[in-house]
């Protein structure tokens, strides 16, 4: 699971527990201005991950780490599909992240409020 909050310009992801070691990351730090949005997603656990590159890919279990589909490269760390978000992002070393998060409501929220305030 990971931690998602906001520190100045930026987005913190903290990747939880276990999961850094199945993802190979324990944090990234995106920001604000290459975010360009977020969304709830919990169908997304169900789509085509890609070629995994590192990290661990176990189906109906877990998915994390980078993966790359269709010429981008996505970080996932999803176990529990249905707190499963979306985060899109440009200009990044990924072209979105796919995060499973205690309330992903609230986060997209967050995300999305302080989006439309720094306009």
């Amino acid at each position: 699971m990971a931690l998602i909050h906001i520190e100045g310009d930026d987005l913190v992801v903290v990747i939880e527990g276990l999961d850094k070691l199945w993802a190979f990351k324990s944090s990234l730090t995106i920001p604000l201005a290459n975010v360009r949005g977020a969304t709830v997603d919990p169908g997304i656990a169900n789509d085509p991950k890609g070629i995994r590159a590192s990290g661990s890919h176990i189906p109906g279990v877990i998915t994390a780490g980078t993966f790359h589909q269709e010429g981008e490269k996505v970080f996932w760390d999803v176990k529990d599909r249905s707190k499963a978000l979306v985060i899109e992002l440009a200009d990044e070393q990924y072209a979105r992240l796919v995060l499973q998060v205690d309330d992903p409501r609230a986060t997209v929220a967050l995300i999305e409020s302080t989006l439309t305030a720094r306009k």
